[in-house]
């Protein structure tokens, strides 16, 4: 499989705060790749590189074959960027906006409209109303729309579902795949561990530095820890008790319920429930569950900063 994008050794900081620290990373040409991490992870630092806003401290960054510092002309032409934040012609109409970025790229709307048809049919019925009236999931179609007006090689979406309703994301998501087989790389940052595992391979990135690259899948067969989950009457009172319990290796809120690691390679969950029910703590049930991609991210973060 070709390689779309290459990146070598980068370093780059804001004065004294490191942004990213030595990124080396390979996307393939037509892959669905995420970078997934919190916000400060280094996600907008990279695409700024990549789109070429940004020059590295550092390091090198090749996009089809183009060095993106000396030839950043050619790399705007074949590449689509949306950035995190919505930074279309608000006082434009959405044909307004599609028209223009393709005039920008020497381009008509009619060349690539297979590529948009699906996502053009729902922003259609408001292609005269202006871009800044619309609501944020038809604001996020546009935006897609205008990236991928002149049909690029590379499509490059900084966090492009934050704030965004759960239906919306889900479209979203389908949208891209059906881009993907246009043979598009498409690179997706995002800090919603849930969409991990939407991407053919995924990046995970904590305070500017790569903890693992591998598939959704392999990421999680990494995680080596027996993992339970832990309901009860009063989810933070529990996690305060289990910070303190001197079996604890790790343990965290999700939703409802909390993800604890032991120090043991083996334990009886009775003595965990008793040390809670000791506590006062009501209706405590331990189960064992399977590791998500969260839990692997939050396991290697703590390994990295030990």
């Amino acid at each position: 499989m070709s390689t779309s994008i290459n990146i070598k050794g980068i370093f780059k900081s804001y004065d004294s705060v490191k942004a990213l620290n030595d990124i080396s990373l390979d996307i393939n040409q037509g892959e669905l790749f995420g970078l997934i991490g919190a916000d400060g992870a280094g996600k907008t630092t990279l695409f700024r590189l990549l789109a070429t806003l940004l020059l590295p401290d550092a390091g090198s960054i090749d996009m089809e074959g183009y060095d993106v510092v000396n030839s950043y002309k050619k790399i705007r032409n074949l590449l689509g960027y949306m950035p995190g934040r919505f930074s279309l012609y608000q006082d434009l109409s959405v044909m307004e906006n599609l028209n223009f970025f393709a005039t920008v790229f020497n381009t008509k709307i009619e060349e690539n409209i297979d590529l948009i048809e699906d996502i053009w049919k729902q922003i259609e019925p408001f292609k005269d109303r202006k871009a800044g009236k619309l609501s944020g999931g038809m604001k996020q179609k546009l935006a897609l729309c205008c990236a991928l007006i002149h049909k690029p090689k590379v499509l490059l979406l900084d966090e492009p579902t934050t704030g965004v309703d759960a239906v919306s994301r889900s479209e979203f998501w389908q949208i891209l795949k059906k881009i993907q087989q246009y043979g598009i790389t498409i690179v997706v940052a995002t800090p919603y561990m849930d969409e991990a595992t939407l991407c053919d391979r995924v990046a995970l990135l904590d305070k500017g530095a790569i903890l693992q690259v591998d598939t959704p899948q392999g990421v999680v067969s990494t995680y080596r820890k027996a993992l339970y989950a832990i309901t009860g009457a009063n989810i933070y009172d529990m996690m305060l008790l289990l910070r303190k319990y001197e079996f604890t290796e790790s343990v965290f809120a999700f939703g409802q319920e909390l993800h604890y690691t032991d120090k043991r390679d083996e334990f009886d969950t009775n003595q965990l429930q008793h040390y809670l029910k000791e506590a006062l703590q009501q209706d405590v049930l331990v189960r064992s569950i399977n590791p998500n991609i969260e839990d692997c991210f939050m396991a290697l973060s703590i390994q990295k900063n030990k």
